[in-house]
């Protein structure tokens, strides 16, 4: 995998055209992650490159570790919203958005465990964070996709002068994603 012309190449990425986003993005500096809270990746992503969505991102990252490219490195993507880190807003303007296909914080009803989008998990895939009075349960992220995500960040830190590498809930309070089933060590990377 590498990179050229702001697109990733060498490997098996798909590539989708978001002609909505036009605003030059020059030398980003952080990476931010977010879950999709969708069905599945490729929904999302043809979601995110409506013209009527004000919402965009660079990647996708599928949960087998396919990857979906929605707008080039070079090009500000839609994804921070407002948004503040270190004295700095609106963070789309510094910053390459990912998106990883899961299905967020899920709600348990008896022995089942369900997204917003009305999806069942499995008790398999399902995360259980104790760190509250109430444990909360959240979809897992899985080893071929957490592979990939830390591939593809170490990738664009070889290519732009990376310093950051967030979570969307340290940069909003708004947010969650992609919450606490993301391992943190990646963020320490």
């Amino acid at each position: 995998m590498d990179i050229l012309n702001h697109r990733l190449v060498d490997c098996e990425a798909v590539h989708l055209t978001c002609s909505k986003n036009t605003r030059p993005l020059v030398s980003p500096d952080t990476i931010v992650l977010h879950y999709t809270a969708g069905t599945n990746a490729l929904s999302t992503a043809y979601y995110l490159t409506r013209p009527d969505v004000a919402a965009s991102a660079h990647l996708v990252i599928d949960r087998n570790g396919d990857i979906i490219q929605l707008v080039p490195f070079n090009v500000e993507a839609w994804h921070a919203g407002k948004s503040f880190h270190l004295g700095r807003v609106n963070l789309n303007h510094y910053s390459i958005g990912i998106e990883l296909d899961n299905l967020g914080k899920l709600r348990r009803e008896g022995d089942k465990f369900i997204a917003e989008c009305g999806k069942e998990v499995p008790a398999s895939e399902v995360f259980v964070d104790e760190q509250e009075d109430q444990p909360t349960y959240w979809h897992r992220y899985p080893e071929t996709q957490l592979r990939t995500v830390v591939l593809v960040c170490a990738l664009l830190s070889e290519h732009y002068p990376i310093r950051y590498l967030l979570r969307h809930s340290d940069i909003t309070p708004r947010k969650i994603d992609p919450g606490p089933a993301f391992p943190q060590e990646i963020l320490e990377m």
